[in-house]
């Protein structure tokens, strides 16, 4: 079972150079969860598309399609948070980690604390950096990393 966060669940719905490998790894789990949190942030993303004029209305609609389709298609699995995940997300801000977390970053590691999940397939290396030096196992398909980060989880 593992998380998906937006920067990878963003990467099913349009071509990008990650596309593939995130389609890859997704065949591979048996449970890929989508929180509330990472489909508000994929469908806030889909918004700002379609405002900015980078995709019209149509597309925007098929896309938006696309992401509900997830909820009747393994290995999907949709999961509500609780009001809970704030505190979580800032007990494990002051829990005195050093690796900088961005807030959205912060909330996704803490659904998946909420969640009871240890398994992280992102596309974003900085949320990948914070979720390590929380203990979880990243999966990062097609990320291409620079010499300072050469781990690769799985």
């Amino acid at each position: 079972m593992i998380y998906i966060d937006s920067s990878s669940l963003l990467k099913l719905l349009w071509e990008e150079p990650e596309s593939g490998a995130v389609r890859k790894a997704v065949a591979r789990e048996e449970q890929v969860v989508v929180s509330t949190l990472a489909e508000l942030e994929t469908e806030v993303q889909l918004r700002a598309k379609r405002l900015g004029g980078a995709i019209t209305k149509t597309r925007y609609q098929a896309y938006r399609g696309a992401l509900a389709s997830f909820r009747e298609t393994a290995p999907f699995e949709f999961r509500d948070l609780s009001g809970a995940v704030f505190r979580r997300a800032i007990v494990q801000h002051v829990s005195g980690s050093k690796q900088h977390c961005r807030t959205l970053d912060r909330l996704h590691l803490a659904a998946m604390e909420e969640l009871g999940l240890r398994r992280l397939l992102t596309n974003d290396a900085k949320q990948a950096r914070a979720a390590r030096a929380l203990g979880y196992t990243v999966v990062s398909p097609g990320l291409r990393w620079t010499p300072a980060r050469t781990e690769r989880g799985r």
